[in-house]
């Protein structure tokens, strides 16, 4: 029997993406699987993860939202952003007050330029940053526009020197680099203690399986793909277009859609795939076939 669809995977620290999209395919005794916003090993949480033909749709669930629940702790900054990597600043300024930590997370909210940290699989002339830094080399990342919806202080520890954070952010954020500048616009200097992702797009971590969960459901635990393009606009195609669809062949329609955006098709409450509109041609064709032609 073939697997299609969405896992919600609970990654716990310590394992790779890579190695999470393993765990899926051994426990399913599958081949074709993949992965949706790669999670750093240290890190916890949502990993959505196709099995299938869902992996066709893997570009349209990466888009989505992300939350992340982070704890940062003052007093030091390292070369990954996080408490793994090696000091490379510290300072010996106090805990910053509350109303320095909130000019902070007003200047880091809304669309901001971001760079990511040395340690990450941002490409650097075609190659891996974080390769070019274990061997040493010089890099420079440029920095990147990218969307904080939310930033929000939970909870100062005095002692301990710490904040624990609740964002909201577009993809490609790197909150590794948010607890930096963070740390760096209050002169405290910063790097990330733990994080854990609660949210991907439809993916929550309510939800989630961990690798024990899986391997005892088994296939159970694949979902069909319709249930987390909530974040798509849905249309309904005709049954007498659904084999054109199937075919990519573009299907003129009467209603104006938004251009260039992908679209969640369906015809007789089946799942097709997902479209575009032309708006030139007023037509709607697939970019990318889940449904089999018949």
């Amino acid at each position: 029997m073939l697997l299609d669809g969405f896992i919600n995977f609970l990654k716990p620290p310590g394992m790779s993406s890579h190695d999470a999209v393993n765990c899926v395919r051994r426990a399913l005794g599958l081949k074709k699987a993949g992965h949706a916003g790669t999670l750093d090993p240290g890190a916890a949480g949502v990993l959505p993860v196709a099995v299938g033909r869902a992996t066709r749709l893997l570009e349209y669930i990466g888009d989505g939202r992300k939350t992340y629940r982070a704890e940062l702790c003052f007093g030091a900054e390292t070369d990954s952003g996080d408490d793994l990597g090696a000091i490379v600043a510290e300072s010996g300024a106090p805990m910053p007050d509350e109303a320095a930590v909130s000019r902070a997370v007003q200047k880091l909210t809304g669309r901001i330029e971001q760079k990511p940290p040395i340690f990450s699989a941002v490409k650097v002339g075609g190659r891996r940053a974080c390769d070019l830094a274990r061997k040493n080399e010089t890099i420079e990342i440029p920095a990147r526009t990218v969307e904080i919806y939310r930033l929000e202080v939970l909870a100062r520890r005095e002692a301990e020197k710490t904040l624990l954070l609740d964002v909201q952010c577009s993809k490609g954020t790197y909150i590794r680099s948010l607890c930096r500048d963070l740390g760096r616009l209050t002169g405290a200097l910063a790097a990330m203690r733990f994080l854990v992702r609660s949210r991907v797009g439809d993916f929550s971590l309510e939800n989630a399986h961990t690798p024990e969960e899986l391997q005892a459901l088994g296939e159970a635990a694949v979902e069909p793909p319709e249930k987390y393009l909530g974040g798509l606009f849905r249309y309904e195609l005709p049954e007498a277009r659904k084999k054109a669809f199937l075919h990519g062949l573009p299907t003129r329609i009467e209603e104006i859609l938004e251009a260039e955006k992908p679209i969640a098709v369906f015809s007789g409450g089946a799942f097709l795939g997902v479209g575009r509109f032309d708006k030139d041609e007023s037509s709607l064709a697939a970019d990318k076939v889940y449904g089999v032609a018949e």
